[in-house]
């Protein structure tokens, strides 16, 4: 067994005001008028060029559209470090380190654009990695600025081919969601947020399943609590978080098949739930790293393979889900949203 590094434990831990979105396609395909189940499934830091290619398969064989939370750190090469400073840390720090190369940095560039125009959601896991939850306003506004920056000169600094028509476009217009590294948020986040453009932030945790509520200018989601483990005991529907729980932050590729089947059963059995009730969406998060094997990778596969292609299931995009209900929640004042943070002890 080893334990997870500092480095990679820390990675993994967890338009002003938006617009008013139109309600149109909520009719189920082959269920006219119905309700339909919505399933939202992220990854957060969206570095490894192999899992974007697994994710990207995945969708396209289950008729899913996913959500990319971007860290911004993995567009700038090694050597250009120093042109990255987060608020309160030194020049060229990052806890989750950069790009492996140039060449590295142009095939995610590639797989970024083919995500996007395959209509998946590319939003923003910020640059360094950092926990921001002592960050000033001014701090996150300078943080969005340079992730900002960053994206919109990737293409011309690192593509191998020509800049894509569009390019800038997409950075300016349709990176309008946001998770914050170790789910750390504060309401200077929030305002920053706001100020800056952002439609949604996703870094809550809410005891099961909840609607998003839209309150200071922005939808706030939270990823829930399920029941997990012959014990049933609650833990927030994300990857690292089972991986504490099943070994302790210890890898464990011995036990991956048996990781695996727990993960897929909690992840399935919130989803029943739901399915045969409320029909509240149901939210999942994963990392761009495989923890005990590929174990919760796996999991998700099946869960995505079983219930994406139901006629009733929509599997979404988070900005997409807000415009298929018509931006649809709760008002600021309803509770089910949490804001805790993920430890290395899990939820």
């Amino acid at each position: 067994m080893r334990l997870i590094s500092c480095a990679l434990a820390a990675s993994l831990a967890l338009t002003a005001c938006m617009p008013a979105f139109a309600s149109e396609g909520t009719e189920l395909r082959g269920s006219l008028g119905s309700k339909p189940q919505y399933v939202l499934i992220s990854f957060d830091n969206s570095g490894s060029n192999a899992l974007w290619e697994r994710s990207r398969a995945l969708a396209e064989r289950s008729n899913a559209k996913f959500t990319y939370f971007l860290s911004c750190v993995f567009l700038i090469d090694r050597a250009d470090r120093k042109s990255y400073q987060a608020p309160g840390e030194s020049n060229g720090r990052s806890n989750i380190g950069y790009a492996a190369s140039k060449d590295d940095i142009a095939k995610r560039l590639d797989n970024i654009w083919r995500a996007r125009n395959e209509g998946n959601e590319i939003a923003s896991h910020a640059c360094g990695h950092f926990d921001g939850r002592t960050w000033s306003k001014a701090d996150w506004i300078r943080e969005f600025t340079a992730y900002k920056q960053v994206l919109r000169t990737a293409w011309a600094k690192y593509g191998s081919d020509p800049e894509p028509e569009g390019w800038k476009a997409f950075v300016d217009t349709e990176v309008r969601g946001f998770r914050a590294p170790y789910l750390s948020a504060s309401p200077a986040l929030l305002s920053a947020l706001k100020d800056m453009g952002y439609a949604f932030d996703a870094s809550s945790v809410s005891k099961g399943p909840a609607l998003p509520i839209h309150a200071g200018g922005l939808y706030q989601f939270a990823l829930p609590t399920i029941s997990e483990g012959p014990e049933h005991r609650p833990v927030v529907a994300m990857d690292y978080n089972m991986f504490v729980r099943h070994s302790g932050g210890f890898e464990r590729a011995d036990h991956l098949n048996e990781f695996e089947n727990r993960a897929y059963d909690a992840f399935k059995g919130a989803f029943d739930r739901q399915y045969r009730g409320e029909r509240i969406p149901f939210q999942i998060g994963i990392h761009f790293t495989l923890m005990n094997g590929d174990a919760y990778w796996r999991a998700l596969e099946r869960f995505t393979s079983d219930v994406c292609t139901k006629p009733d299931v929509r599997c979404t995009t988070y900005s997409d889900y807000l415009k298929q209900t018509g931006a649809e929640a709760p008002s600021a004042a309803a509770p089910a949203v949490s804001r805790r943070k993920v430890t290395d002890s899990g939820i």
